[in-house]
This record gives structure tokens, sequence and C-alpha cells, in this order.
């Protein structure tokens, strides 16, 4: 394991979820991550004390770092000085102290074009980070980062398995999930009490749902709030006609559908009484 010898020493704070990266390779295997990307822009959510905001920078010709921590901030300004004040012709960074889950991704992409989004979440507000995406998708064709190893495999999970859920069926139907590398909790400071990995997600050329997007996302909620149950009866807020909750669909439980399943339940119920 290499670890950082640079020593930007940060109190970790427990209420914004902080473990900052130590190990220097595993910031550039993660940095490496945005050479799939097709974009000039990138978003870095938590650079902390910049671990990877270094590899970052020679990945992206626009950076946004993004940092919530007010102890953060003059550190990633003394340490990252140059770029800040001398950009180099086509290429800029900029770092926003702000709270990411509350900035418009709309106006960003006006001023840089298609953003790619990546980091070493804050794991308290992963899946928020994950919805961010989902809501903004049009704009954000990439995103790579470093999630609580549990929730990357709910994220990459496919039908049948025990992790499979909102988070699997909502971001697949957009996106191609990638699990890229577990991550061992020795590589931050201090070390999370869970293992963590790095996954990747690549806009889908063709979503796999084009119609009736926020009723698909109604359904798939709902249907997993009561995963043990039904369809038929985990969906009963609907309202659906006796005969639509006939069809063999209603008689399984929702880990057991493929995205493609619940397209298809959705483009039922939307015709229900039609």
């Amino acid at each position: 394991m290499k670890k950082s010898a640079h020593n930007y020493r940060l109190r970790p704070k427990k209420k914004l979820g902080q473990h900052f990266l130590t190990d220097e390779a595993v910031a550039e295997n993660t940095a490496q991550l945005l050479s799939k990307a097709q974009v000039d822009a990138a978003i870095e959510i938590g650079p902390g004390n910049g671990m990877l905001t270094q590899y970052l920078l020679h990945m992206i010709d626009h950076l946004i770092a993004v940092e919530l921590d007010d102890e953060s901030i003059p550190v990633l300004q003394q340490r990252f000085a140059q770029a800040l004040n001398l950009p180099k012709q086509g290429k800029s960074f900029d770092i926003v102290h702000k709270d990411v889950l509350k900035m418009d991704f709309a106006m960003l992409t006006q001023q840089h074009g298609q953003l790619a989004i990546i980091g070493n979440f804050p794991y308290n507000i992963s899946s928020q980070i994950i919805f961010k995406l989902l809501d903004n998708r049009e704009s954000i064709p990439f995103l790579a980062g470093m999630f609580q190893k549990e929730v990357a495999e709910r994220i990459a999970a496919k039908e049948g398995s025990k992790t499979y859920g909102i988070l699997s069926v909502l971001t697949q139907a957009f996106y191609q999930v990638d699990y890229e590398f577990t991550v061992n909790k020795e590589a931050f400071y201090p070390p999370p009490k869970v293992t963590s990995a790095v996954i990747s997600l690549q806009k889908l050329n063709q979503p796999l749902i084009n119609d009736n997007i926020p009723l698909f996302f109604q359904v798939v909620k709902k249907g997993f709030q009561q995963r043990r149950k039904t369809l038929r009866n985990s969906l009963k807020t609907f309202n659906l006609n006796d005969d639509l909750k006939q069809d063999d669909i209603f008689a399984m439980r929702p880990e057991q559908l493929s995205i493609s399943q619940f397209v298809e339940l959705t483009k039922k119920i939307a015709h229900d009484g039609n």
C-alpha cells in the first residue's frame, strides 16, 4: 500500500462522514477511471485534503471540487494554489464551498457541457448522490466513486440477489454499472468500520425506459418498500383493476423482476383502464 508523503492534516468530522483517503495507489486508480468518460469537465465531491484531486487535475481539463467542510477549503486552496492562480490554456480548476446536493447541475452543464462526477463520497449521502445523478442524467453521462462496499454491491446487483433493490433497478435502467475494485479499511484515516469499493456508471446509449419514467420510479420504490410481499399486495395503492391484477407478474416479488420486467410492469399500470 503506497501511503501519501504529504501532511495536509485535517481533523475528520464524524457528522460529515469524513474518512480521508491516504492510499496514493487507490487515488490514482480511481482518477484513471475518468479515461472512460467522454467529457471535458468533472465535479469532484468531497475532495477533503486533495488526495484524489492531485490526480484528477491530470485527467480532466475542467475540474470543480465541491467541499462542504469549512476547514478543508483553505487546505485545498493552499495545496493547489498554483492550479487555482495559474490556470493553463484551455484548463480550469475551481474550489466550491457548498453542499453538492444543493448545487444546480443544469447551470454547470450550460457552462461546461456534459459532466462527470467522481469522488471519495461521504457515505452518509452516497445514496442521495445517486438520486441526484438520476435526476440530472441528461447532463451527466459518467460517475466513478468510492462507496461503502455494501452500497456499491447494491447498486450493481442483479435480480434474484438479496441486495437487489431500488438503487439497482433505477440506476441500471439508465447506466451500465461496473464494480471496479474493493478498498480496504486501512486506505483511510481514520479507518472506517466498513470495507469500501469503487464503482463506475456509464450512461447507456439507449436507456431501458423512455416513457412513463416518473411512474416507473414510483412502481420500483413502492414495490421494494414491502419487498417480502407480492406485487399484487405491495402495489395496492395504485388501485389497479381486478383483471390486471390477475396478470402473472403480480404474483412475483420485486427482487424476482428484471429491469425489463419492471419496465413492462410500468407500461401495464400506465395503460390500466384505457
